[in-house]
């Protein structure tokens, strides 16, 4: 996993890389990767990206926020195979006081060839409330800081 720095030019806040090894049991019948195992992707790659930021789910939690999914979309361009060993470069786009974009690219690691690419968004939900709400200051701070340290 290596985590990469602000990019200006391409509007990325932060990136991470995180290596997945495709299991038997993510293939379908016509032993192709199930297309909706590829969120199951995005989810660790995002799991990974905010732990490099410094906010593990489990902080996020603590601070009484929830980042729902509410829109996933995903655009296949390959197929993976069982063993076949992919990157999924997560990237956060775009942070608002109302929600956060996070894209994905996942390649194959032998040739680099694009297999899937998508993006989900999420909104902060109050965890006690159920309410969305607006990104905590704590948390604002950590992903600024975080986008700067990787700047330096």
């Amino acid at each position: 996993m290596a985590a990469q720095a602000l990019d200006e030019h391409s509007g990325k806040l932060f990136s991470q890389t995180t290596q997945v090894r495709v299991r038997y049991a993510d293939t379908d019948q016509m032993k192709f990767v199930y297309y909706g195992k590829f969120f199951e992707y995005f989810e660790q790659g995002r799991s990974d990206l905010l732990r490099a930021m410094g906010l593990p789910y489990p902080e996020i939690e603590r601070e009484g926020i929830f980042l729902p999914v509410i829109e996933a979309h995903a655009e296949y361009k390959q197929s993976a195979r069982y063993d076949d060993l992919l990157f999924v470069d997560t990237i956060l786009k775009d942070v608002t006081p109302v929600r956060i974009r996070i894209e994905y690219n996942v390649r194959r690691e032998e040739t680099g060839e694009p297999i899937v690419s998508g993006h989900t968004v999420h909104s902060y939900l109050n965890a006690s409330t159920g309410r969305p709400t607006r990104l905590p200051a704590r948390i604002k701070e950590v992903v600024e800081r975080a986008a700067k340290r990787k700047l330096g």
